[in-house]
């Protein structure tokens, strides 16, 4: 079938589901496949449950004109968003990052959302099958896409762009993030800098963090840049105006004070406000949709449990986002601080130096208490306690009681799943 025909049927269903479980009536099945599992073998099931069609690559499960036939079903689901995205008359916008991609996406969604009709990444579906499920969700009467684009991998950013076809592009920042895949800094900067690539390439327009030092080499010259900076005339003036906890920022002598904490978390509002500048959306409105903003999913949320104040950012981690956690936490205000430490994933032969290099950096912020748990932590050299699993911090917890009314630091990569600590202290 070809991809218009198929898109045909799309715009009569325009529910696509990859998940049996999660089956919706009258929606497209897709029988994506992985390394523990194929979707054909439950495609029929699908149907049984209210899919109007499954889109299936092996011809033995073929058992009703229900059951579309094609050589790949990924490669298909790809191609139909990128057909789906030409299709629409909606403007997108692609960001990426090492940190901060899936906050500043909420926040531009929700600035943007007071004025336009909009749509943007759930979670974060974020890689080769999220992004197209997210192009897919465009609607008619959509104008503006908001597209999260993660990578690990040189040429992942340059594909997806090729998918979701651009109008505008942000880069977050470029950390120490995914090395192992991308295998150094540079690497992670031009892996990153795909998106910057695509835009160059295809005269479209670029949003920039002006005082960063990388960003502002690379398009120095590149005309349709727009950008914000506390101190760079040429650029839009957002001012940094402190975190303790949550960050106050100003600009057009409009004062606004967030619910996310951390310094780091201010070039995420700025990112969003100079998008809503550029978008016409009014000051009075940026300014409401940044301080209702609430984040949740275990990133940089600040909750009372048990007589404690909690900072539970467990939903990922790496060198450059523990760094900036732990400097944030030694300016926050506590009777006594505690930080649980979760391994970083994904550094490669980096991972022993940095993770050491943490260690050190909380051994000189002084906190009262820190707790490090994963195989790598537990390997530093340290006499901070360490354990090698959550299981084993978890033995630990049941015997020990915290200081009443502690500040507590929850950070680690999400395959920590440091949340958990909740349940046991």
């Amino acid at each position: 079938m070809k991809t218009a025909q198929l898109h045909n049927i799309f715009l009569e269903f325009p529910e696509i589901c990859t998940d049996t479980r999660k089956i919706k009536e009258n929606s497209i099945f897709f029988a994506l496949k992985g390394d523990n599992f194929n979707g054909n073998k439950y495609a029929s099931a699908a149907l049984e449950n209210g899919a109007a069609y499954a889109v299936i690559d092996e011809k033995e499960y073929a058992e009703s004109d229900k059951h579309i036939l094609v050589d790949d079903v990924l490669k298909t689901l790809q191609e139909l968003a990128s057909f789906h995205r030409n299709y629409s008359n909606a403007r997108v916008i692609a960001l990426t990052g090492s940190n901060g991609k899936t906050t500043t996406k909420e926040l531009i969604n929700a600035v943007l959302s007071k004025k336009y009709r909009t749509i943007a990444t759930k979670g974060n579906l974020n890689n080769h099958i999220g992004v197209p499920l997210t192009l897919l969700s465009i609607k008619e009467d959509t104008e503006i896409a908001i597209v999260e684009m993660g990578a690990n991998h040189q040429k992942e950013i340059e594909f997806l762009c090729s998918l979701a076809l651009p109008d505008f592009g942000y880069i977050t920042n470029f950390g120490k993030a995914h090395i192992e895949g991308f295998g150094s800094e540079e690497g992670v900067i031009k892996g990153k800098s795909e998106l910057y690539d695509f835009l160059t390439k295809h005269n479209k327009h670029i949003f920039i963090n002006g005082d960063d030092p990388i960003q502002f080499k690379k398009l120095g010259s590149y005309i349709k840049k727009y950008g914000f900076s506390s101190d760079q005339k040429e650029f839009y003036r957002i001012e940094f105006l402190g975190a303790n906890p949550f960050v106050k920022l100003s600009f057009e002598n409009c004062n606004i004070e967030s619910q996310l904490i951390g310094s780091y978390n201010f070039t995420n509002c700025a990112a969003a406000i100079l998008m809503g500048k550029y978008f016409n959306v009014g000051v009075d409105k940026i300014k409401d949709a940044i301080e209702s903003y609430s984040p949740n999913n275990n990133r940089s949320q600040i909750i009372s449990h048990k007589g404690h104040q909690i900072i539970l950012d467990a939903y990922n981690a790496n060198p450059t986002s523990m760094k900036a956690a732990l400097e944030n936490f030694a300016q926050m205000e506590g009777i006594h601080k505690v930080a649980f430490l979760g391994d970083m994933f994904e550094l490669g032969e980096i991972a022993p130096a940095e993770h050491q290099n943490i260690a050190n950096l909380a051994r000189e912020l002084n906190f009262d208490d820190v707790i490090l748990v994963g195989e790598n932590f537990y390997k530093t050299s340290t006499s901070y306690k360490k354990h090698s699993s959550f299981g084993e911090l978890k033995d630990f917890l049941k015997d020990q009681k915290l200081s009443p009314e502690s500040l507590i630091l929850i950070k680690g990569s999400r395959g920590m799943a440091l949340e958990r600590i909740l349940d046991v202290v």
